[in-house]
């Protein structure tokens, strides 16, 4: 393949925020197929010009503008992007893992923001929360009825601004009122433990630019409890990707030198890469190797990874290239299926661009787009079955999906079948206390993938789903 493109901004690889690296605008130009379509550039002026002179009251430029070029992105895939101010703002915020807010992470239960855990050091943290805390307003606003998504707005802001948060504590049984000091908070993406002794647990959330010193540090404190680690579950669920170099350097740390982690296809010659299990390939910065602490035993203690339809991109290139690689066994439910590669182009201090350059593929040359990864073992998320994974979104669910490249995509009555079944579950489940439709914590001991992941690693007998539908991009089909 061509020449690798250079490391100069952001490299990610993830569900919502995308891959590679930031090409500057010179090469944008030089690299210019066609000449401009004039006479399609003359109607969209005059569209403009109609729309300023006609329309039934006035409208501001600079938004018709921005709406335009946000609608001739979003026509191409679900991932390419035009980023206005507050976008580009937040997307940096996610690749970098800062932000500012009070520091929790949160999920919803029963219409109400429930504190998952506090972040270690942050002000919710220093503030007494609790997990399991039931946030239920957010200053003079009540929580019930907001999405998830608007109350982390309304508790982010300026750093040494103020945040009420008025705190239900189930155990108990009080409501109080709890005022933070809002801060920069560094999110926390890696999780891990010793589970007992001889197998332990790392959870990778998101791949971020902190997330290979933070992996590195969880493996060191394992091996430092317990040097005679026999089996690690590297746990990938959920994990909507993030940064390519971060997969990469995951990558590299369990596989031996030099072999092919991922490669990169597109039009460009610089997305036509090869990336390897070497220091050059994922160090962020000049100096030694990021990877250098990390115990030997690493690259040979029997693995399992975890998987679900929620990993996606950087997280399914780390689960492609150690199955492709024989280096471990990947465990739990085909992958989400985002196997194309974003570059993220500035436009201006403030806006840019985030558009599909290319596919990336497994070390065996196998692309996962609209297919995703399919684990060497079906694993259910309980002892029940998976109920509602049929329901859940899909790369190939969304619009305008880019397909794989490698054959035609082929719809079956299989999937709408299991669908049709797990809506109706759905309403059954829906009936059911709000105590019984609780889903387990990941890590814990009720955490039913984790539990047979670990009978995988002892030679004990694992529960295996027989009733999971394996998406394939030319047919689909149960496995039992």
């Amino acid at each position: 393949m061509g020449q690798k493109l250079k490391i100069t901004g952001w490299v990610a690889a993830g569900a919502v925020a995308g891959v590679l690296t930031t090409v500057s605008l010179q090469t944008v130009a030089r690299g210019s197929l066609a000449p401009l379509p004039l006479e399609e550039l003359q109607q969209l002026a005059a569209v403009f010009g109609m729309v300023k002179t006609d329309y039934v009251e006035p409208v501001d430029e600079k938004k018709l503008i921005s709406d335009a070029i946000s609608g001739m992105v979003a026509g191409l895939d679900p991932h390419s992007q035009y980023f206005d101010k507050k976008s580009f703002k937040e997307f940096k915020e996610g690749t970098s893992g800062r932000f500012v807010g009070v520091g929790i992470e949160i999920s919803q239960e029963d219409g109400l923001i429930k504190v998952v855990s506090p972040i270690e050091g942050s002000p919710a943290f220093r503030a007494g929360l609790k997990p399991s805390d039931l946030i239920t307003k957010i200053d003079d606003t009540a929580v019930r009825g907001l999405s998830l998504n608007e109350a982390v707005k309304r508790m982010r802001g300026e750093a040494n601004t103020k945040v009420l948060l008025t705190i239900f504590r189930k155990d108990e049984n009080r409501t109080f009122p709890v005022t933070i000091t809002r801060e920069e908070i560094r999110t926390q993406s890696v999780r891990g433990k010793v589970i007992e002794p001889g197998y332990a647990w790392i959870r990778l959330s998101q791949f971020q630019e902190r997330t290979v010193d933070d992996f590195v540090k969880k493996v060191d404190e394992i091996y430092k409890q317990d040097p005679n680690i026999k089996g690690l579950v590297l746990d990938l669920r959920n994990d909507p990707g993030g940064l390519l170099d971060a997969a990469v350097a995951v990558s590299a740390a369990f596989l031996p030198e030099n072999v092919t982690v991922v490669t990169t296809d597109g039009q460009l010659s610089e997305s036509k890469s090869i990336y390897k299990a070497i220091p050059a390939d994922y160090q962020r910065r000049a100096g030694a190797d990021p990877l250098r602490s990390l115990p030997a035993a690493l690259k040979s203690v029997p693995l399992v990874v975890l998987v679900n339809e929620g990993s996606a991109s950087a997280s399914e290139i780390v689960a492609g290239a150690l199955q492709d690689h024989k280096r471990g066994v990947v465990m739990g439910s085909q992958t989400f299926g985002k196997g194309s590669v974003q570059t993220v182009r500035p436009l201006g201090p403030d806006t840019g661009l985030k558009i599909t350059t290319a596919r990336y593929y497994t070390p065996s040359g196998t692309s996962i787009q609209a297919k995703g990864i399919v684990p060497n073992v079906l694993i259910d998320e309980s002892a029940e079955g998976s109920p509602f994974a049929a329901l859940r979104m899909r790369e190939a669910d969304l619009e305008k999906h880019l397909a794989s490249g490698q054959g035609p995509e082929a719809k079956s009555p299989e999937r709408e079948k299991a669908r049709d079944e797990a809506r109706k579950r759905l309403e059954e489940e829906a009936k059911k206390p709000p105590q019984d439709r609780k889903i387990p914590e990941f890590g814990t001991d009720k955490d039913f993938p984790l539990v047979q992941a670990l009978n995988r690693l002892k030679g004990q007998p694992v529960l295996v789903s027989k009733t999971q539908v394996i998406v394939d991009n030319k047919e689909e089909k149960k496995e039992n």
